[in-house]
């Protein structure tokens, strides 16, 4: 079971987005890296390409690049805060997610 997954809402902890707040776009796992909304925009220049019968439109676009997993926590549901994620099992023995903070299930 992965610690963050796609849907959930992260905080960056460190590089020059630090302190911001979004949802997980992708997970990369063989990678160990993230893709979150808003945050490591990047731009590439575009050149024309005909691949086939369509066509690439050229110029500057902006996208949001990979930064690693290890950059970014996890923000709790319940309480808002940054937390890490523990993992237990329930009764019916089923793995989840919990808070460390507030000590609720996330999943």
């Amino acid at each position: 079971m992965q610690r963050i997954k796609r849907g959930d809402t992260v905080e960056v902890i460190a590089g020059k987005d630090k302190g911001t707040r979004g949802e997980v776009l992708r997970v990369i796992p063989k990678k160990e890296r993230v893709v979150v909304e808003l945050v490591n925009i990047v731009k590439k220049h575009q050149r024309p390409v005909q691949a086939g019968r369509a066509q690439v439109q050229p110029g500057i676009i902006e996208f949001e690049a990979p930064i690693h997993w290890s950059n970014v926590m996890l923000v709790c549901p319940q309480c808002g805060h940054k937390t890490r994620v523990g993992f237990r099992y329930t009764v019916d023995g089923v793995k989840v997610r919990y808070c460390k903070k507030c000590d609720q299930d996330i999943d």
